[in-house]
């Protein structure tokens, strides 16, 4: 990781004031990022050329003169003439920061992109190098935090004394702050002028309960891509006190939770299930009903094939609050990686999620039957048996001639694929690609970019 050759840090202007030095569209646009403080702006300029008036600034139509720097806290210089050349000088000799616009190699400090809920902000800098980059996050920033987000971090400043006072424990003390802050009801509330009354609500339920109620988030980490992780996962994997994920879910997404945040793998992979499905049941309602904030990872969605009912059950049984948070599931992402439209007008016109892995005969004859109807297949779970299943489906009635794709690793940089028909499939076992595998099976496959994949008629496999 590189270092930083600006240290960032918030800077106080209250009761001071801003002086912009210059009088055109430079001018004003820093103008338009500094009354969003409670400094004073003032513009100096012999010439001013833009069109202040829509701005709380006061305006000095004049050339510069050094004492207009009393009482000032920053200093901007937007004009290169003699009047910007006073005031840097001016501003140096008082030890003034000082930001000339355009010339980084002159700057004391830079201005950031800023996504501004006051009292909260987030500047995004760049020290200079790339401004563009700087205003694509703070795009991405902005979508995340709530217009209101600014008159809840009001509420939770007033409520600092009575917080301490009521609430001595540190943990205790974070989860009623997260819990204010998180609050649609609250955000609601603060919007309609209620905030106050609904905070001091939430305190006290905080503070009688003590640890306060836990909660399980059964959360989809999709198929293994951080970048494809909800953006509500990102906020709840912040907020957990505990992770406990799945052995296919990556080190990255696990790594978006807090820092301090106790990691739980609990490690269920294919020939190795260092807990049993009862065990994490039971480890999610002993975490939660000592209060805590539980973020189950899985892999995927964790409605399909996650085993999430089970999960459930448990945790009504024992009275514990959950809620779901989808994910993208690795038959969708295979069918993102491969342009593959699983649904296809004249063509496909349904879809169809099964696990291959212990399918009886039953099933497979009800998917042959489906294949055979136009439907679209995507096969979980089947790898070390696709050659088998290929097998069963042809003689359950599905075309030998139905187009086939495989997707290993969907969503991830290191996926692999093959194409070709059920029939050669069923010709020989794959030495896949390590990784779990999706298995498309229908008529729109072939419609997909299979373009990079290896054949599976022609391509010669080892046996795994």
């Amino acid at each position: 990781m590189g270092q930083l050759n600006t240290f960032p840090l918030s800077y106080k202007i209250e009761g001071k004031r801003i002086v912009i030095v210059g009088g055109g569209e430079e001018a004003l646009n820093k103008a338009r990022l500094a009354i969003k403080t409670t400094a004073s702006v003032v513009i100096i300029s012999e010439d001013i050329e833009a069109d202040f008036s829509a701005l709380p600034v006061s305006v000095i139509a004049r050339p510069f003169v050094a004492s207009d720097l009393d009482g000032t806290a920053l200093v901007f210089v937007a004009g290169h003439g003699a009047d910007g050349v006073a005031a840097k000088a001016a501003a140096r000799a008082r030890g003034i920061p000082l930001n000339v616009v355009d010339v980084p190699e002159e700057c004391d400090f830079y201005t950031p992109s800023i996504v501004e809920r006051a009292p909260l902000t987030v500047a995004i800098s760049t020290e200079g190098d790339a401004p563009v980059l700087a205003r694509l996050v703070r795009a991405r920033i902005e979508a995340l935090l709530p217009p209101g987000l600014g008159k809840v971090a009001r509420l939770a400043g007033s409520l600092r004394a009575k917080v301490e006072k009521l609430i001595q424990d540190g943990p205790a003390k974070r989860r009623f702050y997260e819990d204010l802050v998180t609050s649609p009801a609250i955000e609601a509330a603060a919007n309609a002028g209620d905030g106050a009354q609904a905070a001091e609500a939430l305190l006290e339920a905080h503070a009688r309960n003590g640890a306060g109620a836990g909660m399980v988030w059964l959360i989809g980490a999709g198929p293994g891509s951080e970048d494809l992780l909800t953006l509500r996962a990102q906020r709840l994997l912040q907020e957990a006190d505990v992770i406990v994920h799945d052995q296919l879910v990556p080190d990255g997404v696990v790594e978006m939770g807090r820092r301090d945040a106790e990691r739980i793998c609990v490690g269920k992979a294919k020939g190795h299930h260092s807990f049993s499905q009862a065990q994490i049941n039971t480890l999610l309602v002993r975490l939660a009903g000592e209060g805590k904030k539980v973020a189950r990872l899985k892999s995927g969605d964790p409605m399909i094939f996650g085993r999430a009912g089970e999960e459930i059950a448990a945790l009504r049984k024992a009275g514990i609050g959950y809620a779901i948070v989808p994910g993208v599931s690795a038959a969708l992402a295979a069918a993102a990686d491969t342009a593959t439209p699983v649904t296809l007008r004249k063509v496909s016109s349904g879809f169809v999620m099964a696990t291959a892995h212990g399918a009886d005969d039953g099933e497979l004859q009800h998917w042959a039957a489906l294949a055979a109807s136009g439907l679209t297949l995507a096969l979980y779970m089947g790898k070390s048996i696709a050659a088998e299943v290929a097998g069963r489906l042809i003689a359950h009635g599905a075309g030998a001639s139905l187009p086939v794709g495989i997707v290993v690793n969907a969503g991830r940089a290191d996926k692999a694929l093959y194409a070709g028909t059920l029939g050669g499939l069923a010709d020989g076992t794959v030495d896949f690609a390590p990784g779990p595998a999706i298995i498309f099976v229908g008529e729109a496959v072939a419609a997909g970019d299979w373009g990079e994949a290896a054949d599976l008629a022609q391509a010669s496999f080892k046996v795994a």
